[in-house]
């Protein structure tokens, strides 16, 4: 039997996808969800160990800044209800000095 991932926010919108079952498929779902939602900046597939959702508190669905030593310096609220974009925006511009 296969495994449906179905959270209630999709439930309403009628999205059923089928859970992958390697790494290739999960990043295909991934590569959809970017194209779908219109997402901008670059997007991260977690593998198949989960080591990610594990290290950042078990949510995976956040929007994440990590600076160059490795440390969260934004974290969003879960989404993609909970998704700030300009949060995002504001933390790299201080991260990154700009070019003149």
């Amino acid at each position: 039997m296969q495994r449906i991932f179905r959270p209630r926010s999709n439930l309403a919108e009628k999205i059923v996808i089928a859970k992958p079952k390697s790494f290739e498929e999960r990043s295909e779902l991934g590569q959809i969800c970017v194209v779908k939602l219109g997402i901008k900046f670059p997007a991260v597939v977690v593998t198949f160990d989960n080591a990610t959702e594990r290290a950042y508190t078990r949510w995976p669905d956040r929007l994440y800044v990590i600076d160059r030593d490795g440390r969260v310096v934004y974290k969003s609220r879960p989404g993609p209800f909970g998704f700030q974009p300009q949060g995002v925006a504001e933390t790299l511009q201080r991260l990154i000095p700009e070019k003149h």
